[in-house]
């Protein structure tokens, strides 16, 4: 095919993406491979791709782009969640938008709406993924409420509830006013907010000038309080144990009490405890049985007829209702401004409110500790290990998980309830109904099946996630199908920190409670995609580009080598889009060494001149895959990306080519062009897991020969490391080093590189520089090169290692201004080797570091006093 000056993206993506679908190469079926298989985190429905998924998906990506080039049978489920809060937020906002109210519709009805938005928005992230090159399975897309996966989740709460690990009570949980559902701890966001501390008295009762003064920052809800404290330890309050107290406004009595939790220190020392509405008064209420609790919030947050005033009315705003009503009536001391943390919904970002609700519970305590011990034990790696002490904090101090959610979106609760409110756990209604028999040991029934009615709760999100791994397999309606007995357990999951507890943790364990087994090996976390100023990227600063943009400005190569060149597993990304633009042009880079190569003519009568300088780079290009293989089992990817580029741009365009480039309108020999179209080709199977579509454009170059349809990159052999010879890599680098110094002195003396030059070497190291006069002479236009043991006289000189080099000057030196270099150099030098020897002379250094590191010092060392030495010796001649 004939090769475009310029690289295009947009074409080549579309082109390459759709024959990789027509043929099936992301399509995986069990045979008798090794299989490599990854779960992806299924993004929201409510989703649209952001840089976190960028980051993730790319990630995952260049794994199975390099399992499959191994040979593996590489297979990548995608799919997406359900998102009970977010969904059930988006459709009702539609609804409202069309004029339609939820409470006026019948659940049924809701949900018929519900699949028409999933149906048209729910796969937009997924193609999305696809512009990014993601080749993933997609014949095997599965949707945690398709029928099989809800089935799973069903099954599964009665396994659990079976077992007794699921239980129903009334529990303080996270309420969420907006979505009206409650939801995890995980799902609560803390943010720090500025508030007003409220100073309420509250008089003695029977006196009108007695009282205790308790600090607040919700006054709104003084009408649910249950009792004040003190700590027993406090002199201050000792007279009033026991005594009561009026509640201001309403006039309720409450007694004063004692216990250690409070703290004499903070506030005024007085503590007001309102059961319903915060955790740690929930848990004093529970101590000192101050039931019953009163709940003056309804589920919208607003107040209710037990709070008896300002009933119908937002907390919030009742809030300053009800302080300027204190102040009113006497009972306000002061305000004062006031931050602290305040929980919000991760989904709505609505204020949670604490609530005492019924809801279901799973006990956790039992299905946390073999997740625990596979992780502890090794047997699920987190990849960077400094997140193990983290999962063991939250895995020993697991608190029972809330499953149910008050929402109609979502795998419903598989509880019945007869008309006494009485019920039991079952499938479905006619196994409810003979479970119902059952316990009645055979006295009749007074209420048929269809009087019978289920639970109007579903369940939380997290409850189908957390069987991912087994139910995108089946291994739920089908345990022992070949599928699951095939590509289960998984290989590597690749995820956001902030979801190791609520999503990985509980994959462990549903693995080893439904499978007995661990879900996947391997967990690499991910950092947080922040602005190249340290800030999370949000919407609501504005900071996150657009994914597609990107893709659009500088190819999906290019965003993909951006986004990995500066993401170290677990650290976060410092993200820049000129990091984008550096991927571009690595692109560009490729493209246009490509055409370099397509267009050399070969003359077949012509030696083969560059036989050392083919050794070499095939040396070099081993030597970068050993580290490159020792990155990703790492998990190193950016490493493993950044090696891949320097081999690249550095030693294959900026020194193999060159030195072995043809002069210009000159042809080259048959074996130098052999060999570079085989180098070539294994760089695009080396680049092609990070950078798949520019390598599958030139991988079916006419260059390489003819190709199959099926001959493509993407199932191309992944490189195998061969051997290395370290002496001629060490004598590359001082070639190197040479041609460098040889083209400093062109520019310290303004010599042009178009003029020729004579080079004299006193060869000291015993390194052979004959076998690469060719390169010396072609990359610094040496005209001649004679091998001397004397120094010489005029002559422009340098050190490279062992080695001394003189260039003799055509022209005359200007001796004052060569003083002057050299002396300057010598200045530089003196205060280098002053800077190694502090270092060498501290002995916690020296003891310290690393064997290597010292060992590096101590050559600089060296180096230095040699050049120094020769620098004096080239002053004194002058």
């Amino acid at each position: 095919m004939s090769i475009a000056t310029k690289y295009n993206p947009k074409e080549t993506e579309e082109k390459w993406y759709s024959y990789w679908l027509e043929h099936k190469f992301f399509h995986s079926e069990p045979d008798e491979r090794e299989p490599y298989t990854i779960v992806i985190p299924p993004p929201n429905v409510t989703g649209v791709l952001h840089m976190g998924h960028m980051l993730n998906n790319t990630i995952q990506d260049v794994l199975i782009r390099k399992a499959r080039m191994q040979g593996k049978n590489a297979c990548w489920v995608p799919g997406t969640d359900h998102a009970s809060i977010a969904t059930e937020a988006k459709v009702v906002t539609m609804l409202k938008e069309q004029g339609i109210n939820k409470a006026d519709l019948s659940r049924e009805k809701f949900l018929e709406h519900a699949w028409e938005w999933k149906e048209k928005y729910g796969g937009i992230i997924l193609e999305q993924l696809k512009k990014l090159g993601a080749s993933c399975d997609w014949d095997r897309t599965r949707f945690t409420m398709e029928e099989d996966l809800s089935e799973a989740v069903i099954d599964c709460f009665i396994h659990l509830y079976k077992k007794g690990w699921i239980y129903r009570g009334y529990r303080m949980v996270n309420w969420d006013p907006l979505g009206k559902t409650s939801i995890s701890d995980e799902e609560v966001i803390r943010k720090e907010v500025n508030q007003k501390l409220y100073y309420i008295k509250y008089f003695v009762t029977g006196s009108t000038d007695k009282y205790v003064t308790i600090a607040t920052t919700r006054p709104e809800t003084i009408m649910a309080d249950a009792a004040v404290f003190v700590n027993p330890a406090d002199e201050r309050f000792k007279d009033l144990l026991g005594k009561k107290v009026s509640i201001p406004l309403i006039g309720r009595e409450i007694e004063i009490m004692a216990d250690e939790y409070v703290d004499m220190e903070f506030g005024t020392g007085c503590l007001k405890v309102t059961p319903a509405h915060d955790i740690n008064d929930y848990e004093l209420g529970i101590k000192y049985d101050l039931t019953p609790f009163l709940d003056i919030l309804d589920d919208d947050g607003k107040l209710n007829e037990k709070a008896e005033i300002l009933i119908g009315e937002d907390r919030f705003i009742a809030r300053k209702k009800i302080a300027k009503m204190l102040e009113e009536a006497g009972n306000l001391e002061k305000v004062e401004d006031y931050k602290s943390q305040v929980g919000f919904s991760e989904r709505t970002d609505a204020v949670i409110e604490p609530k005492v609700s019924l809801q279901w519970f799973v006990k956790m305590k039992e299905l946390a500790q073999p997740a625990l011990d596979s992780v502890v034990d090794g047997e699920v790696k987190l990849i960077p290990d400094k997140f193990i002490n983290t999962y063991r904090h939250w895995m020993e101090n697991v608190r029972d998980w809330n499953i149910s959610r008050q929402l109609w979106w979502g795998q419903r609760i598989p509880a019945w309830y007869n008309p006494k409110d009485e019920w039991v756990v079952a499938k479905t209604r006619e196994e409810a109904y003979e479970e119902f028999k059952k316990q009645a040991n055979g006295t009749e029934l007074s209420f048929s099946a269809n009087d019978i009615r289920q639970d109007d709760d579903v369940m939380d999100t997290w409850f189908s996630s957390w069987l991912w791994p087994i139910s995108v397999f089946d291994g739920f309606k089908n345990p022992d199908n070949p599928d699951i007995n095939y590509y289960y357990p998984t290989n590597d999951l690749v995820t956001a920190p902030e979801i190791l507890f609520f999503w990985v943790a509980r994959m462990i364990m549903a693995g080893h409670e439904f499978r007995g087994e661990k879900p996947f090996s391997n967990v690499y976390l991910t950092g947080i995609v922040r602005d190249k100023i340290g800030r999370k990227m949000s919407k609501s600063l504005g900071n996150s580009p657009d994914p597609i943009g990107l893709i659009e400005q500088y190819g999906a190569d290019g965003v993909r080598v951006g986004m990995l060149m500066s993401s170290p597993a677990g650290n976060d990304l410092m993200f820049d889009e000129a990091y984008c633009e550096q991927g571009r042009n690595f692109a560009n880079k490729v493209w246009n060494a490509f055409r370099l190569v397509k267009g050399w003519e070969v003359d077949s009568n012509l030696e083969n001149p560059n036989a050392q300088t083919i050794a070499w780079f095939e040396s070099r290009f081993n030597e970068a895959l050993t580290e490159i293989e020792h990155n990703f089992k790492q998990y190193r990817l950016s490493e493993a990306l950044t090696a891949s580029y320097k081999l690249v741009w550095d030693d294959f365009c900026s020194w193999y080519l060159e030195m072995v480039k043809p002069a210009y309108q000159q042809p080259v020999d048959a074996e130098t062009k052999k060999a570079t179209i085989q180098f070539f080709e294994q760089i695009l199977r080396l680049l092609h897991p990070f950078m798949p579509f520019l390598t599958e454009e030139l991988y079916h170059d006419e260059l390489f020969g003819a190709r199959t349809e099926k001959e493509c990159c993407i199932v191309a052999q992944y490189p195998v490391i061969g051997s290395v010879n370290e002496e001629l890599l060490k004598e590359a680098e001082l070639i190197k080093t040479l041609v460098s110094e040889i083209r400093n002195v062109r520019n310290t003396r303004q010599i042009s590189p178009k003029e020729a030059l004579n080079l004299n070497i006193n060869v000291q190291s015993g390194t052979d520089y004959s076998k690469w006069l060719n390169v010396i002479s072609k990359l610094a236009n040496i005209s001649e090169v004679v091998f001397v043991t004397e120094k010489v006289a005029g002559a422009a000189n340098f050190l490279v290692g062992k080695d001394e080099f003189f260039i003799p000057l055509a022209q005359n030196i200007d001796v004052d201004a060569e003083k002057e270099r050299l002396t300057k150099e010598l200045e530089y030098l003196e205060g280098f080797l002053k800077s190694v020897d502090a270092k060498l002379s501290n002995e916690r250094f020296v003891q310290n570091a690393k064997a290597d590191i010292v060992a590096n010092e101590r050559n600089k060392k060296a180096e230095a006093v040699s050049k120094i030495a020769t620098i004096k010796e080239s002053l004194a001649a002058l």
